[in-house]
């Protein structure tokens, strides 16, 4: 592990001092987690564009002609 520092508002301090200890892990581990998970959200594939290209292709709806009546059936789902 590499040792540093890092400057929070009060709120933050208290919100992750609730936190880790409702988890019960130290206030550097809860701060590690969320390191992690904001930089696996925000790198590559994991951003919500990449998210959204990987599942092309994904997922079968039954029917043969969405590319053709996509707006009918998006309107259909959504009771427009």
């Amino acid at each position: 592990m590499i040792r540093t520092q890092i400057q929070l508002t009060p709120e933050q301090f208290e919100q992750l001092k609730r936190r880790a200890a409702a988890n019960g892990v130290s206030m550097a581990a809860e701060i590690r987690v969320a390191l992690d998970r904001h930089l696996r959200e925000t790198s590559g594939n994991s951003s919500a564009r990449g998210r959204a290209i990987a599942a092309i292709g994904g997922f079968r709806s039954g029917r043969n002609d969405v590319s053709v009546k996509h707006d009918e059936y998006l309107a259909e789902a959504f009771g427009d």
